[in-house]
């Protein structure tokens, strides 16, 4: 998965001589870019719109969904207000079995903790990373699993979902510098808005991700509104919500990584008249950016190297399957692989002690090392060749 982020004022989409043309927004005093694909020939599966103002003619419209592009537009606040998806795959069958699963409590539960299953472990992945590289985080929520494992109600389930996410945030504002004034994670449903830089990341991250799980629910025939952990509500997509949670971590490390590297200024932000924040062009860039590389970083699985993009996709139809009957068992814990830290403590230690001589006698050049160093002494993140990092950890 690719995600083009169009932003700014005069967005315009057309084809020409069976080419679409693409012109991003102007949103400062640079040219705005320009972008042509041939037929059969598009590198990005997904369009972001994040302008104000702009056409898309219905011939680009035909052609996108024609080559299976999505297409969604983000509100100001980072709310997705609508996405064009590509054909859905016609599975009345499939709808029927997931209706009937619906009103099989039993079947329900089972199906919510599976989803859970895979949240509280991938919540545990994050504050093992953050706890590598910051020993005031506080890795244990045994207590809260304990009661997730008596859990009998969606309910009850829900509930003990609301105190692990209490402890995740608490802990993941430990490493929030001061400046962004964190105080704790408030949704975009919170009727005062997002009021801080990381809240506002994190509404348009989640924004992103919504709208692939629309995208892999409507591929495998499945109905969008009918959830098994959240309620059915009028306007909402309770199953893209329910498929988000085990993605969810893929936002907060593309959030996390942006803040250790000091990459979000505060130009990137504007305050509208209510007070409320907004990520500009330039910010949702940058994030837009963080989200693929983190999405499109592989994993295992089933004996090939998948995008967590991919992940999202399998899942949802491994979800139809076992609806159906075609699957025995399900299970969103796999692929699951420990998060790897690269600027440990250990790490950083070995960087401070090697001297100038042994590390060019591995081969490697001064320069990368006073880099390293340089980064290591500032408690600075970074990240290293796996040749490199190999090399020095077996050689000192």
């Amino acid at each position: 998965m690719k995600m083009l982020l169009l932003n700014g004022h005069g967005i315009n989409l057309r084809v020409d001589s069976a080419k679409l043309h693409v012109k991003d927004g102007k949103f400062n005093d640079e040219k705005p870019e320009e972008y042509v694909f041939a037929p059969k020939r598009i590198e990005y599966d997904h369009i972001i719109i994040y302008g104000q103002n702009g056409n898309i003619s219905i011939d680009s419209i035909r052609w996108l969904i024609k080559h299976s592009v999505q297409v969604s537009i983000l509100n100001w606040n980072g709310k997705l207000l609508t996405t064009m998806l590509p054909p859905e795959s016609v599975q009345v069958k499939t709808k029927f079995a997931q209706y009937e699963s619906y009103r099989d409590m039993n079947k329900r539960i089972i199906i919510a903790r599976k989803l859970l299953d895979a949240k509280f472990l991938r919540t545990q992945a994050v504050l093992d990373w953050l706890n590598e590289r910051y020993e005031s985080v506080n890795t244990d929520f045994s207590k809260e699993l304990k009661l997730f494992k008596k859990a009998k109600t969606i309910n009850e389930l829900m509930m003990v979902e609301g105190r692990i996410a209490s402890h995740y945030w608490k802990e993941f504002k430990k490493i929030m510098p001061d400046k962004y004034e964190f105080q704790g994670r408030k949704t975009i449903e919170h009727p005062k808005g997002a009021s801080d830089q990381i809240n506002t990341m994190l509404n348009y991250g989640f924004a992103l991700l919504e709208a692939e799980c629309r995208k892999a629910i409507n591929s495998a025939g499945l109905d969008v509104h009918v959830g098994f952990l959240h309620q059915m509500t009028i306007g909402k997509h309770s199953l893209a919500y329910d498929l988000q949670e085990p993605f969810r971590f893929l936002v907060d490390l593309a959030v996390i990584s942006l803040i250790e590297r000091n990459e979000m200024q505060k130009s990137d932000f504007v305050r509208t008249e209510n007070y409320n924040l907004r990520l500009r062009p330039n910010g949702a860039k940058k994030l837009v950016e963080e989200i693929n590389n983190q999405i499109n970083t592989k994993i295992k699985y089933t004996g090939g190297n998948r995008t967590w993009s991919y992940m999202i996709l399998i899942k949802a139809r491994e979800l139809a399957y076992y609806l159906i009957g075609k699957r025995k068992k399900l299970d969103f814990t796999t692929p699951h692989e420990p998060l790897i830290r690269i600027d440990t403590a250990e790490i950083r230690k070995k960087i401070l002690d090697v001297s100038y001589t042994q590390w060019g006698k591995l081969g490697f050049s001064r320069g990368t090392l006073h880099y390293m160093k340089k980064n290591a002494r500032n408690n600075k993140p970074f990240s290293l060749n796996k040749h490199v990092l190999e090399r020095l950890i077996s050689t000192f």
